[in-house]
This record gives structure tokens, sequence and C-alpha cells, in this order.
């Protein structure tokens, strides 16, 4: 958890100091030296005299780090994916950690229907249903993620239609979704063209932020569960395209 905070810390402020991240988690200098120096020999940081700054704009926290952030609000963005969107009888299911969470919810609705997913987690978490059919896509595994990736998985993709993509997303702005993986985001692109209807889950830490792959720009066709409407630039950009903002809080989705 502390090493997903400095992870956070770091998104924040590109370049920061021993003594500013001891003080913020309540921890020894030493601490701090120690977490960096394990996060530096991973690849996730650069350790400078005095500090670290940031791998760069690729950079994401692992799964297993963002299962501890932003709780309450991912929650609140899969019941209401449920809610607008859990009716579909097919749907292809990206990975991360608010996808895990809508899969969460799904995995208790008594209704027949089909999964297909590049990404192992949504799969044992659905398995317990046996009226859930899942059809996980092959490929190159990709350990941060749980993913598979590469041309078998495209491929594979090509293969089949459904009512309905869910995803997940590294950053959000005017510009459209992106992803701070490419090999990931070379699936999720594909994915975004195997359905009639596209929805991002996303809370608002990946307002403003565009990672390193665009995955497309917003279109009528697409819409965006998230926990608290966009700065104006965003939002704007979203009106403009014709998609769908919807929040927890609101009886219908907001947009053209």
């Amino acid at each position: 958890m502390r090493h997903a905070r400095i992870l956070i810390a770091l998104e924040a402020n590109p370049a920061i100091r021993v003594n500013q991240l001891a003080e913020d988690l309540d921890v020894s200098t030493e601490t701090i030296r120690r977490d960096l120096a394990e996060l530096d020999q991973i690849g996730r940081l650069s350790r400078t005299y005095g500090g670290a700054v940031s791998t760069g704009a690729r950079f994401e926290p692992a799964l297993t780090e963002r299962l501890a952030l932003h709780v309450t609000e991912r929650q609140a963005i899969a019941q209401t994916a449920i809610e607008r969107f859990g009716q579909a009888e097919t749907m292809l299911l990206g990975g991360g950690a608010t996808v895990l969470a809508f899969a969460r919810a799904l995995r208790d609705t008594q209704q027949r229907r089909t999964i297909i997913t590049p990404a192992y987690p949504i799969a044992v978490e659905l398995s317990s249903n046996p009226l859930i059919e899942i059809m996980l896509l092959p490929g190159i595994f990709e350990p941060q993620e749980r993913m598979v990736y590469g041309p078998e998985t495209i491929r594979a993709l090509d293969r089949y239609r459904a009512e309905v993509v869910i995803i997940g997303a590294s950053g959000l702005a005017a510009s459209g979704v992106s992803e701070a993986m490419l090999q990931i985001g070379e699936v999720y692109s594909a994915m975004l063209q195997m359905a009639d209807r596209a929805v991002v889950l996303a809370d608002h830490s990946k307002f403003g932020k565009r990672a390193l792959m665009l995955l497309g720009g917003w279109s009528s066709r697409m819409s965006l569960i998230t926990d608290r409407m966009p700065e104006k630039e965003l939002e704007q950009s979203l009106r403009d395209a014709g998609s769908q903002i919807i929040l927890p809080t609101d009886p219908r989705p907001s947009g053209a």
C-alpha cells in the first residue's frame, strides 16, 4: 500500500524529496529510501540524490497496487455499470481494477450470458457463477496486468461480436481514452471495434491525463461512467462528440 502511495505522489509531483515523502506518509526517511530502492529495482521510478523521479507518461501502478486505491469510487462506478448495461447477454470485458469491481458485481446476477475477456482475474471472478459462459482469449501473458496480448489475441477478437465492450483507462483527456501499456492498448483498441456499444469505467483520478497509447477519440457510441463530473474541457469534448457521461447519482445519463 505504501508503494502505491509513493507512486501516486510521484504522479502528482514528478520530482519529490525523501523528506517530503517521509512526512506525508508518516514514516522514517530510512523506510522511504528502502521503498524507493525497491521501486527503482523493478523499474517503477528512477532514484535521484535526495529523492526520485517518475519514469514518465507510461507510468501506472500495477494492478495489485491499484486495487487498494479509490475503492469506494470503483464500487459505485461498477454498480452503476451493472444498472445501465448489466442486462447485455454478450460482453467484452477488459482488465484493470475498476472492471474487476464490475465483474464482482456481475458475478451475483442471475442471467445467462457470455463474457469474452483477455483478463485472467475477470475470468476467475466470474467462474463461480454457472450461468456465465467465459471465453478466455489466447495470447502472451502480461504479469503486471494479468492479461494476455499479442497477435493471437487480436486474431481471436476478430471472430467475435458483442453487445457491449467495457474497459478501464489509464487516462481520460479531450483527445480521448488512453492506456499506459502499449500491448494492452492494442488489445483494447481491437476490443472497441467488436461491440455495438463501448463503455469506459474510470474514476476522477484519470481526468486530464494522456497515457502512452490513445485508444480513440470520443464518439456517440461511447459512454463514460465515473464518480464525478469531469473538468470543463473534458466534459465539453464528450458532449461535443455525443458521448454519455454517467454518474452514480444521476437518474439518467447526460450528454448528447
